[in-house]
């Protein structure tokens, strides 16, 4: 029985990586009609037990190199990007700031609803429009401005089977040993970074060839 590639995203719903990835990668899942999973992950807890450095944590050299990175890349790729958005917090108050609009993915997933063009929307806001993604007031226009019942899909967040579904993915990008986001994963092969985005394209065509 034919069964649909699958393609797994695992990130992080504050990740500008991304952000910058969503044009391209709804590209190829179009062009090779592909499966794609999207897998939010809880980035706080799975990242320091993979081997990636949070952010915050790093030099400022790193920092700063960083910042320079997502200047280059807007730029190419012809994005709007705001390099330290406001609602991005420096100090981290609430542990879950950048959970809930995953969350939101998630429940959007589950309802077999449009939840790539969501999370784009969600990132779009977080990253270039200003605006506070970590408000449930924000997420549910955020939705409703895509198409999508904001409401509904807000109060599904901390579900029963949104909540599973989180901390399964959380496990799962232990156990492929996740360390950024996004990752790509497609047939237990690992491609980290938008940058990867023309590795997995190539997998791909090499499936279908």
């Amino acid at each position: 029985m034919w069964r649909m590639t699958q393609l797994s995203c695992f990130y992080s719903l504050s990740s500008p990586w991304a952000y910058f990835a969503g044009p391209r990668l709804a590209d190829i899942v179009r062009r090779h009609k592909v499966e794609l999973v999207l897998k939010p992950y809880d980035f706080q807890a799975v990242v320091p037990l993979t081997g990636g450095v949070p952010l915050r944590t790093r030099p400022p050299a790193r920092r700063s190199y960083h910042a320079l990175e997502l200047d280059r890349w807007r730029q190419y790729l012809g994005m709007p990007m705001v390099l330290e958005p406001r609602h991005y917090p420096q100090v981290v108050t609430d542990p879950d700031w950048n959970k809930h609009a995953g969350w939101m993915v998630i429940a959007a997933q589950c309802m077999g609803l449009d939840a790539q063009r969501l999370s784009h929307a969600l990132l779009r806001a977080l990253w270039a429009e200003e605006r506070d993604t970590a408000q449930a007031a924000v997420r549910i226009a955020i939705a409703d401005e895509n198409g999508l019942p904001g409401a509904q899909l807000q109060g599904l967040e901390r579900s029963e089977q949104v909540q599973r579904l989180y901390r399964e993915y959380s496990e799962e990008a232990v156990a492929l040993g996740v360390f950024g986001s996004p990752t790509f994963v497609l047939d237990g092969e690992r491609f980290w970074g938008q940058d990867r985005l023309d590795f997995v394209d190539r997998a791909l065509a090499m499936r279908q060839a």
